[in-house]
Parts: C-alpha cells; sequence; structure tokens
C-alpha cells in the first residue's frame, strides 16, 4: 500500500465511496445531500493542509484522509483529521496506515496532539482503532448525532498527544 499527496486527479476515484459513506449518514456529520464539488471543497483541504489517498500496486485508491489545524490562532497547534475506507477495501488494514500517516504528518509538521472533534460512539471500528492508536475520549455529547437506524448517540471527542 502505497499513501501519497491527493490531487485533482483523484477525487473521481474519491468521491463515488465518499458520497456513499456520506449519503448512509452513520458515520459523518455532513450533510447527506452533499454535491460531488462540496466535497471536493470539503475534503480535498488546501495547504498548510494536506491530503491523502491510499493505494494498491494498480493504482486503485484504497481509501482517503485529510489533516489540518483543528483550530486557527492559538489553537493552531492540535491537529485534525478525518479518514475514509472505500467499504470494498475494509478490513486491509487502510484505515490504520491512514491514521498513522496523518499522526506521524502532524508531529512533523510541529503539532502537539491530534483531536478528533466528533467520532460517532457507534462506529466502533474507528473507536477500536483510534483507541488501539493511543486516542482516548475526553468526552461524550449525548444525543450529539442523529444515526439514521439507531435514533440519537453520543458523539465523542477523542485525543491523542504527539
Amino acid at each position: 500500500m502505497l499513501i501519497r499527496n491527493a490531487t485533482a486527479d483523484d477525487w473521481p476515484a474519491i468521491w463515488p465511496f465518499f458520497h456513499q459513506i456520506v449519503a448512509a449518514g452513520e458515520t459523518f456529520p455532513y450533510p447527506l445531500d452533499l454535491d460531488e464539488e462540496q466535497g471536493r471543497a470539503m475534503w480535498l483541504v488546501p495547504d498548510p493542509g494536506r491530503a491523502v489517498v491510499a493505494t494498491d500496486g494498480t493504482g486503485t485508491v484504497l481509501g482517503t484522509a485529510n489533516m489540518y489545524a483543528n483550530r486557527s490562532g492559538n489553537g493552531s497547534h492540535i491537529a485534525s483529521a478525518s479518514y475514509m475506507v472505500d467499504p470494498l477495501h475494509q478490513g486491509r488494514g487502510v484505515g490504520r496506515a491512514l491514521c498513522a500517516d496523518s499522526l506521524a504528518w502532524a508531529r512533523a509538521a510541529g503539532f502537539r496532539a491530534m483531536v478528533f472533534n466528533a467520532v460517532v460512539e457507534t462506529n466502533l471500528h474507528a473507536v477500536r482503532l483510534y483507541e488501539s492508536l493511543g486516542f482516548t475520549v475526553l468526552g461524550t455529547v449525548p444525543d450529539g448525532f442523529r444515526h439514521p437506524e439507531k435514533g440519537y448517540v453520543g458523539l465523542h471527542m477523542m485525543h491523542r498527544p504527539l
């Protein structure tokens, strides 16, 4: 697996699974009717942030991540990131590789910690992955996320020092 900076040319490979994941409404607090232009603007963050893709040996995009300062100004020393793995390629370590890459990027860029502001508590694969990589749940907003099948569920804030 290769993780490299994403380009505009990667977007046609990202959009189908990005759209599928967002429209399902189970893991991201994005508008369910997000169109392609809005999605691209949201995901392919500009410098000094970074968007990446994970590809296999044939160049197939397996997943993607973006990373950036969580806040500006006096909060700009804390990083954040988001990850999406194509459902066709789940269970192959893509999410773990993307998260590890974002942690290395944040460390090299001088960030002091990484925080995820909105991890849906029912997204157990993500919660377990992040915990296995040293993140802890700082707190949970009760009923902070409206899950399409489970109703109102908690939204975790997760943190890891770098």
